[in-house]
């Protein structure tokens, strides 16, 4: 778990009735969360179960039918949320997504360059030089020049690693970040992520890792069907979990245990 303790610090993000719908499919039932500022809050539960259509809520690549959201001490009406709402809020968050989604004609550095430039309106001097750290920090100081498809798909997700981190965010959203990668990449960037997580960034994070969610979480949420049906310190939820289906979901897995707060 992260060394980062988020207990007596103010509230970073704040959900209130969430919903979502897409046609008469109900996916998101009155979704109430809240992470503090410096939490790594990892986001687990069935395939369908409503984690990553939550993220994308958050920074609003789908626009949620109702509910309140609050990040960084901004607060807005999802229902009534103008251009000039959706991008206080995105500038405050960063998306790192399962598919890369990066810029196939352009370079890795320019990749990472490009929301400096276009959103942040960087030099480009300056945007290059924070996007060669962000590289650097990530492992792939030899790939600045190097184009998308030259790469494997665990260096892809370095790149929006990155990338998300050259913009200084409030929150980063991590959107299943292994699930595209082959098995043998996947351990490489957890161990990232990891990295960042002690950065004291504010972190959401769906994932199928239950081990990653263990060690590295402070808080973890299990969502079934569209609900939050049970969250709490990863000691307690995966060790002595209070509902039915939060067993049986767990049940799966073998983890290596180590010393959990409860």
């Amino acid at each position: 778990m992260s060394d980062t303790d988020p207990s007596e610090k103010s509230d970073m993000i704040s959900i209130w009735n969430l919903q979502k719908s897409f046609g008469s499919n109900e996916v998101l039932k009155g979704i109430e969360l809240k992470v503090k500022n410096g939490e790594v809050v990892a986001l687990i539960g069935s395939s369908g179960s409503g984690k990553t259509t939550l993220l994308r809520c958050i920074n609003f690549l789908e626009s949620a039918d109702c509910g309140y959201l609050t990040v960084d001490g901004i607060m807005v009406n999802l229902s009534l949320a103008s251009k000039q709402d959706k991008y206080e809020i995105r500038r405050k968050t960063a998306m790192v997504f399962q598919n890369y989604a990066l810029f196939m004609n352009m370079s890795v550095i320019r990749n990472v360059m490009e929301g400096l430039v276009s959103v942040q309106k960087k030099s480009r001097d300056e945007a290059r030089a924070i996007a060669e750290a962000m590289l650097q920090k990530v492992g792939l100081s030899e790939k600045f020049d190097a184009r998308p498809y030259q790469l494997s798909g665990g260096q892809q997700q370095r790149v929006g690693i990155a990338r998300a981190l050259a913009l200084n965010p409030k929150v980063i959203l991590f959107d299943e970040p292994t699930s595209a990668l082959d098995p043998e990449m996947v351990d490489g960037i957890l161990d990232v992520i990891k990295v960042v997580a002690g950065t004291g960034v504010t972190m959401i994070v769906v994932t199928h890792e239950m081990q990653f969610a263990y060690d590295v979480a402070n808080h973890v949420v299990f969502m079934d069907s569209g609900h939050i049906l049970e969250e709490g310190p990863p000691g307690k939820l995966f060790d002595k979990p209070e509902h039915e289906r939060t067993k049986q979901f767990l049940a799966r897995f073998n983890l290596s245990r180590g010393t959990q707060s409860v």
